[in-house]
Parts: C-alpha cells; structure tokens; sequence
C-alpha cells in the first residue's frame, strides 16, 4: 500500500506548519513532524518512521477487541497510558457520575477498558503479539511504574513479557519464535496434543 502525497506524514506536517502560520503561530519543521506523529498515535518522529506507514495505522484491523473490567479510572490510565505506553482514544460516560467506557490504543492493538459491571469479568487473559519482546521489556523498566518489574520468558512459542493490570487482567505481550512448535494458524498458539 502506498503513501499518497497528500496523506504522507511529511506532507501532513507542511500542512500543518501553513495552517498554524496563518492564525499567527510559527512552529519549526522539526516541531511540526513531532506533532504529526503524536497525532498519528506514535510516541515521537523516529518511532512513527520506524514503524508501519500511516494508512496501515489509521484502518482498525479486523479481529477482536478485548474488553477488560476495570474498576478505577486513575488506576487504570496509570497502568494502560503511562506504563504499559497506550494511547486513550476516546472515553465515555453517560453522565458525569457514570462508570468510563474507553479504547486504548498502541501499534495497532485496541482494548476496551469498562467499569461496568455487566460488561466482563476481572481476570481475563490477553494475548499481545509484539515484534520485540526484549525492547518491550526494558521499556517497561524505565517507567517509574512501582507495581511491576516484568521479565521476559522464554516459551516454546516465544518470547513472553506478562504484566498484569491492578484489576487482575493479565496482559501476555508474545513475540513468536520462528524456530518454536507449529503454530495454530502462525498466531502463536502452540498446537494442542
């Protein structure tokens, strides 16, 4: 798939710098590539241009989304946003008391956090494939985040850092091993005797 020129992330970043010009805000280009990227969901520039384009990015990909019980909004934007790096896309209540609804997003994974009761159960499973399971983990180890400290286990499957949320979720981020078992439709799910 290729970029348009109009949709290119350098392009978007022009665009932005003009339209800031004309109500009066100059930004330099630099500055102006690092918004573009913030607002494509990616931490800065180099992260952005390192991974997948922008238009397999801005598509959902078909597949599941798991929904996973929470039961403090606080908590949970700890845990999702400032740890494990995902990005709140939108958040809902239906009024100002009732319980959030929200998606979480990063490189493609969406997860729907609820404190409804009817909505899931705390304690799921979920299964994050991920492209470096090593990187990941020493992310996860700058963050000043005092609840966990994962390792990476080495699986037959892969590679597995498993964190788990303060609601008892368990998020398992996998990166498969080319060399492991055969795999159930190459998802990391080892084939059962």
């Amino acid at each position: 798939m290729s970029t348009s020129s109009t949709t290119h992330p350098k392009h978007l970043a022009k665009r932005l710098r003009a339209a800031l010009a004309e109500q009066g805000t100059e930004i330099g280009h630099g500055h102006a590539l690092e918004l573009v990227a913030r607002m494509l969901g990616r931490r800065d520039w180099n992260t952005l241009v390192a991974g997948p384009r922008a238009e397999e990015r801005a598509a959902p990909a078909p597949g599941a989304i798991p929904l996973l019980r929470i039961f403090d909004t606080r908590k949970a934007l700890e845990f999702y946003r400032d740890f494990l790096g995902f990005e709140v896309v939108w958040e809902h209540r239906f009024s100002d008391h009732a319980p959030l609804y929200a998606e979480v997003v990063r490189d493609g994974v969406r997860l729907h956090l609820t404190e409804h009761h009817g909505d899931a159960s705390p304690g799921a499973a979920v299964i994050v494939e991920i492209a470096d399971a090593r990187s990941f983990q020493r992310e996860l180890l700058t963050k000043d985040y005092e609840y966990a400290r994962p390792g990476v286990e080495r699986e037959e499957w892969g590679l597995v850092v498993t964190v788990s949320d303060p609601f008892l979720n368990r998020l398992m981020f996998l990166q498969p091993l080319s060399d492991g078992p055969d795999r159930v439709a190459d998802h990391g799910v080892p084939r059962r005797g």
